[in-house]
């Protein structure tokens, strides 16, 4: 019955038990596993159910849950007095998902996350952008979730938010040089086509994520060339710049997936991430939003992208429905890839003209990842 609803309305999981039952099954597993990877199910799933595949779920999370860890134990409360202190400690993602539930059970989530958002925005490369993309697809499903008084339908919901809070307070690292947009000094006057070209690339391509964003002090162009980006005249400027990260991101995978697979779509689901948050938050937080994200997809790209493009992939063969697209990142299997292609399927969404080249993308994904 939640295949067929979801089918029905594949832009609403409001009726979806699926996604609901899903998510109690995960909150017994712990944000990350095997040390620091990082838990995937809860957004894999939400993007499922969400385009009509939620008969998959189930199974896909029988397989996917034999490797996740178990929920950390909470030691040491985190409290109105000392959470400075815990920011940023992993070693407390107990006590950090104890603090957003509780907090979450006491005050409308709104509340909550226009709060928290600001504390925890100049950590949003943390983790490789996992948590905050899990609170994007946390916010998702509570902004279709809401009755006429704005309260949340299910519970699962707002534990989920409460879940992806917390990792990201656990996470949570600034970069060793953040890229500030519109400081003094600073040219600011590229669009984000531009600015995305301008990123500078670290000079060791080795290692992982932490090795590589540890050698920005001494990449030469980094932070002024990140920094190109012409800041936003408003909020709604802001949100604007914000789909056209997400839209410029998401087609550049294309010819430059290769540089590394897996990491690369993080540079746009991340600011998709942010972009859905966006609604759920008030308007003046809106350009910090866009900032950060920014800093985000530039990070991911300084550390990944490949010296050039790949050649043209051949066209023909690419589906042309979203259903179709999204049918064939389920059937794949992977969890980066189901994200991804849940994230070219909203820059479809709002720029129909532009789907051949978010469908290429989309396949790129599957070509380029193993599949589950």
């Amino acid at each position: 019955m939640a295949d067929i609803e979801a089918r029905e309305n594949p832009t609403s999981v409001a009726s979806s038990g699926t996604l609901d039952e899903a998510l109690e099954r995960l909150h017994a597993s712990g944000p990350e596993f095997e040390g620091w990877l990082s838990n995937h199910a809860p957004m894999a799933v939400e993007a499922l159910v969400r385009h009509g595949q939620a008969a998959t779920v189930h199974p896909w999370l029988d397989v996917y849950r034999t490797r996740l860890d178990e929920l950390p134990r909470a030691h040491y409360p985190v409290t109105g007095a000392n959470w400075r202190e815990a920011l940023g400690d992993p070693r407390r993602a107990g006590d950090w998902i104890e603090r957003f539930t509780r907090l979450l059970a006491e005050r409308p989530w709104r509340d909550v996350l226009a709060e928290w958002w600001p504390r925890l925005l100049p950590g949003i490369t943390a983790a490789a952008t996992h948590p905050v993309i899990r609170v994007g697809h946390a916010v998702r499903t509570l902004l279709d979730g809401e009755d006429a008084t704005g309260a949340p339908l299910t519970g699962p919901r707002v534990a989920e938010l409460g879940h992806a809070l917390g990792y990201w307070a656990a996470r949570h690292q600034p970069l060793p040089v953040p890229v500030r947009l519109g400081a003094p000094g600073t040219a600011g006057t590229a669009d984000v086509a531009e600015a995305l070209a301008a990123v500078p690339l670290v000079p060791d391509r080795s290692g992982g994520i932490r090795d590589r964003l540890a050698q920005l002090p001494s990449t030469p162009g980094w932070p002024a060339r990140a920094a190109t980006l012409r800041p936003p005249a408003g909020p709604d400027e802001a949100r604007e710049r914000l789909g056209e990260l997400v839209r410029e991101a998401t087609t550049r995978y294309a010819a430059h997936g290769h540089g590394n697979p897996v990491m690369l779509v993080h540079a746009a689901t991340a600011p998709n991430a942010v972009l859905r948050t966006l609604p759920a938050l008030p308007r003046e937080l809106w350009a910090a939003s866009l900032a950060a994200a920014w800093e985000a997809s530039a990070a991911v790209i300084t550390a990944y992208s490949p010296a050039g493009p790949a050649a043209p992939r051949p066209e023909g063969g690419v589906p042309g429905t979203a259903e179709e697209v999204f049918a064939r990142a389920a059937a794949h299997g992977d969890a980066h890839t189901i994200k991804f292609t849940d994230t070219a399927l909203d820059v479809a969404a709002a720029e129909p003209e532009r789907a051949p080249l978010v469908w290429a993308a989309a396949a790129a994904s599957r070509e380029l990842i193993a599949p589950a």
